[in-house]
Order: C-alpha cells, then structure tokens, then sequence
C-alpha cells in the first residue's frame, strides 16, 4: 500500500513540474499587458460579454433565432477569447495549484473565490426566481435553463474579472528576475 501511494506520489510531482513548465512558458507571453492599464478594459469587456450572454438568455424564444444566436454566440467567443487574455495577463492565479503560487498569490486566489463563491450564489437564487417567474409561459423550462446556463457562465468568469480589475501591477524588476533578463 505505501508503495503505490510513493508511486502516485512520485507521478503527481511529475505532473506539476510538467505544470511548472507550462506556467513560466505562459509566464513569457505579453508581458508588456501586465499592468492594470491593460487588465481593467479586459475585466470590463468580459463583464460585458457576460451581460450580453444574460440578455440573450433572457429573450430567448421572444426574438428570431438568428437575433439570440447572434447574442449568445458572439457573446461567447468574444468572452472567451477575453476571458483567455485575462488568465494570461492575471498568472491563471485561479486555476494553479497552491504549490505553483506564491503566499501573495494565493491569499489574492482565496479572496477572489470566496467573492465569486458568494455572488454565484446570489446569481443561483436570481435563476431560480426567473425559471418560477417563467414556468408557465410558453417554452418555460427551457428559457429557465438557458437563463441559468447564462448565469453559470457569468459567475464562473467572475475570479477573472475581479483579479483583472483589483490586482495591483507586476514589480517590473520582479519580472524581469523571473524572465531570467538579469
């Protein structure tokens, strides 16, 4: 038993040092975008697109579908390809694991999800209401399940955007260090 658990423990390690490599390669890529002056735009612009998303949901089957396929595609790639930009530019803070961060970055990963925790909450409740409010319309249960599909989606970018907009700059003689540009 204690072998196999040296042999899953040596495979995990593996694992993130593979992970290692990925995040200091990624590390390399725009880094002339990582100040605020950058970041907050983007933070705006996904709270936008996510705000679209919510709007299309919220008129589906009211409009032609070409109108809600227009919102909710374009709302999509636009906030996913934003969305991407901000994981770059923010260090993917939200989604490494603890042994990839610093103390400063994770006490930044633990603010930001008790917060986008607490709001996904709230937006969970809105959805509910809104698929009671719908319930007997025509087509009820589905625009239930497209408002709180938007929703979702909208509160999962919401660590994204708060690191966008909050997180202070990068220490550029830091950078530097860590770009190996001594």
């Amino acid at each position: 038993m204690t072998e196999q658990r040296g042999r899953l423990a040596a495979y995990w390690e593996r694992q993130l040092d593979k992970l290692d490599e990925k995040e200091l390669a990624r590390a390399r890529k725009l880094p002339g975008w990582r100040d605020r002056r950058h970041r907050r735009p983007l933070a705006v612009a996904l709270g936008a697109a996510d705000l679209v998303l919510i709007c299309g949901a919220s008129v589906f089957t009211l409009v032609n579908d070409w109108v809600f396929t227009g919102l909710w595609a374009g709302s999509l790639v636009f906030g996913g390809v934003v969305f991407t930009l901000l994981r770059i530019l923010t260090g993917r803070m939200t989604g490494s694991f603890s042994r990839l961060l610093d103390e400063r970055e994770r006490e930044w990963r633990h603010r930001v999800t008790f917060v986008a925790y607490q709001t996904l909450v709230w937006l969970m409740i809105l959805a509910l209401v809104y698929g009671l409010v719908v319930a007997r319309a025509e087509d009820g249960g589905i625009r239930g399940a497209m408002m709180l599909s938007a929703l979702l989606a909208a509160g999962s970018t919401l660590p994204q955007i708060v690191l966008g907009w909050s997180l202070p700059d990068d220490d550029p003689d830091d950078f530097a260090e860590g770009m190996g540009n001594d």
